[in-house]
């Protein structure tokens, strides 16, 4: 039998032909409890830009432009299809689990582009209907966040700012993957750089306000507003500190949901 040559393919045939290789050997590599961010790495560093004002955006509309870098996008996230979490360290479980959340969400508004927000005022959101296979079974985005985050690590609230929801309010998606290796240190600073940006804590005349995520998940942040303030000058600046002291009162909670797109 004579075997065909790559120029009997149409250039579409060769690039679908070249995909699946790259998908299964993904897969492969996840099944023997390799994962790697790297290819993830590369997509935040293109496509993620650091605003003045403190809040990283997404070039959305530059992502969906090229197949390359969808299909790459593709590729790292099927890497989770087969791989046995169990065989990673605690840390590597949880920047696994934070990187496929983050990677999800940015393949679904890509998908839906162009779009402001990722959810209207009227919808209670997508995140039950986005689903991913990881760990051998489908999973959906509010799964990972409140089954497995938010279960398994129970004890840390930091697992609020490692997970972006693709607004304006949320913790800002890092240009760097999560690694286990510095796992902790840069959950310190993204706690850090969102509870001392105003979309985290505002200083009101008489009191604060501050993000809703300290009232939807207040029982991660010590089940009181005394827990909540606590926990906000864990991590305040010494000026933000010292204005949080001297009127630690939450008037207000506030969450923007304005798309983090570098086009809004």
């Amino acid at each position: 039998m004579m075997t065909p040559s790559l120029a009997s393919f149409s250039p579409l045939r060769i690039a679908l032909v070249l995909l699946a290789f790259a998908l299964s050997g993904a897969a492969a590599h996840a099944k023997a409890g390799e994962v790697s961010h790297d290819g993830w790495g590369a997509l935040l560093e293109r496509y993620v830009v650091a605003g003045e004002d403190g809040v990283n955006r997404v070039d959305y509309a530059a992502l969906k432009d090229s197949r390359a870098d969808r299909d790459q996008l593709d590729g790292y996230i099927a890497q989770f299809a087969g791989l046995d979490f169990s065989t990673l360290s605690r840390d590597e479980q949880f920047a696994a689990w934070a990187n496929l959340y983050n990677a999800v969400t940015v393949r679904y508004i890509v998908n839906t582009y162009p779009r402001s927000t990722i959810k209207p005022w009227y919808s209670t959101g997508p995140w039950k209907k986005i689903t991913v296979t990881a760990n051998g079974e489908e999973i959906s985005l509010d799964g990972i966040e409140h089954d497995v985050l938010r279960v398994e690590w129970s004890d840390d609230p930091r697992l609020h700012y490692a997970i972006n929801c693709a607004s304006y309010g949320c913790p800002n998606l890092r240009r760097d993957p999560w690694r286990a290796a510095t796992l902790d240190e840069d959950l310190d600073a993204a706690a850090r750089a969102y509870i001392n940006h105003p979309r985290g804590v505002t200083v009101l005349r008489r009191g604060l306000r501050v993000s809703s995520i300290y009232d939807w998940f207040r029982e991660d942040f010590g089940g009181s507003e005394a827990g909540v303030i606590a926990h906000l000058l864990d991590y305040a600046d010494p000026a933000l500190s010292d204005e949080i002291r001297a009127n630690p009162d939450i008037r207000d909670h506030e969450y923007d949901w304005s798309l983090n797109d570098t086009d809004q």
